[in-house]
């Protein structure tokens, strides 16, 4: 078991630094922790980073649910630490809304391959965690790096499901049951 350390006594640690030019664009979400709010989503999970004039960023993300229709969510990040840029906060409520705290959530880049090719996902409560890939397919001995990577920080990487994409994901839905 990966849950021990000096990571367990406080919050994950995030990755030293984030250039937010080479992160931005188009995810597939690989793995995460089962979560209610995305609780409707079968497969084709994705994310989209598009910054901003404003130092924002765009966010979209992506689903395909049970009935096979894609579904978005729009929301907008923010950098709460200037310093590494692996910190941000994200919002799906409206605009006008997002003076209240409680509306941002945490997105905090844990772990990150030198190319950008995986990425790893975090709140610092430890309670939601994501492995996103450039690709639908990602490699065993990356995925087993990201799976690392989480652990160290003390995810409880045994919650992870995996995502389906594609013709993965159809072959599941046509499998007798």
């Amino acid at each position: 078991m990966a849950c021990s350390g000096p990571a367990l006594a406080g919050e994950p640690r995030t990755v030293e630094s984030v250039d937010l030019g080479r992160y931005g664009g188009h995810w597939y979400e690989v793995a995460r922790f089962p979560n209610p709010f995305q609780r409707r989503c079968t497969a084709d999970v994705t994310a989209t980073y598009e910054a901003r004039p404003d130092g924002t960023i765009d966010v979209v993300n992506r689903c395909r649910v049970a009935s096979g229709a894609l579904v978005e969510a729009v929301g907008v990040a923010r950098v709460t630490d200037p310093k590494t840029r692996a910190k941000l906060a994200v919002r799906f409520a409206p605009a006008f809304l997002s003076f209240l705290p409680f509306l941002w959530g945490d997105y905090w880049v844990l772990g990150l391959e030198p190319d950008y090719r995986w990425a790893v996902v975090g709140t610092p409560d430890r309670e939601y965690l994501w492995i996103l890939a450039r690709t639908p397919d990602v490699a065993d001995a990356d995925y087993r790096a990201a799976l690392s990577a989480a652990a160290a920080e003390g995810f409880d990487v045994g919650r992870t499901v995996r995502t389906q994409h594609g013709a993965q994901a159809a072959a599941t839905a046509a499998a007798p049951r």
